[in-house]
């Protein structure tokens, strides 16, 4: 059906897009931490806080990954604005 509404049988997420939000994530995750290694050596607090708010550093890696998503979709749709113009 033109211009309808797809059913959930029509969207397909690929295996190289899956990893590639998996290595964002990754690589939101291990930011995170070192945000949390700074924080440790430059307040000399103890090693344990790496793991002790190991909670906390998830939810940054998260704040992290939706900073990301964000700017990745303004970067797409500037892209599209511009082959709209080009073309």
């Amino acid at each position: 059906m033109a211009g309808g509404i797809q059913s959930m049988k029509d969207i397909v997420i690929t295996g190289r897009q899956i990893i590639r939000e998996l290595l964002i994530f990754a690589g939101c995750i291990l930011a995170a931490l070192v945000v949390n290694v700074y924080s440790i050596l430059r307040f000399n607090t103890q090693w344990k806080e790496l793991f002790t708010t190991l909670n906390i550093t998830l939810a940054l890696a998260l704040i992290f990954f939706a900073v990301v998503a964000v700017l990745r979709l303004i970067v797409f749709c500037c892209r599209r604005l511009l082959r709209k113009k080009a073309g």
